[in-house]
């Protein structure tokens, strides 16, 4: 009877094996070390915050990748064949977040859809694009001035922070 426990014992933890590998590589991911995560209702303690530069942001995942540190930004609903270029821009702050938090600029970040991973390489470009972007936005603000709808897509209009304020809503109230 014993050994009739222990092999079934066994087998159920070669299936919950199997079915973790089989989760873990449909991430997209690199199988190295997750430093931190904010999905799966486990947040990050605290968000990274850059106060020389006036950003804050949560990346989906921080991974240690040969001793650097390597964010990840997670759109599970999207099916692209290319990032979209706003995408990659909010993987950009993230990256910019890494190199002022942890004093060492990543040397990328990875964005992932629902079939594809993209990388992002994280050039002095980059960082001048993310950077240029961040002010453009604050003189926008500052500017005081209501921002303009940039799309005609009901779904989006939806998943706006800002719908339920919005006096240029196109979906219907759900």
């Amino acid at each position: 009877m014993g050994i009739t426990i222990g092999l079934a014992l066994v087998f159920c933890a070669l299936l919950l094996a199997g079915w973790a590998l089989r989760l873990r590589r449909g991430t997209g991911l690199p199988w190295v070390p997750v430093i931190s995560q904010d999905v799966l209702g486990r947040e990050l303690e605290r968000p990274l915050i850059a106060r020389r530069i006036g950003l804050s942001g949560k990346p989906d995942y921080l991974l240690d990748i040969r001793g650097g540190v390597v964010p990840v930004e997670v759109k599970p609903g999207r099916v692209a064949s290319r990032p979209y270029e706003s995408d990659l821009m909010q993987l950009a702050a993230y990256c910019l977040l890494v190199e002022e938090t942890h004093d060492e600029a990543p040397p990328y970040g990875l964005l992932r859809y629902a079939e594809r991973t993209f990388r992002l390489d994280y050039t002095e470009a980059v960082r001048a694009e993310v950077l240029a972007l961040i002010d453009e936005m604050r003189a926008t603000l500052e500017e005081d001035q209501e921002g303009e709808r940039t799309h005609a897509d009901a779904a989006r209009c939806a998943g706006c922070g800002f719908f339920e304020q919005c006096d240029q809503a196109i979906a219907e109230d759900a």
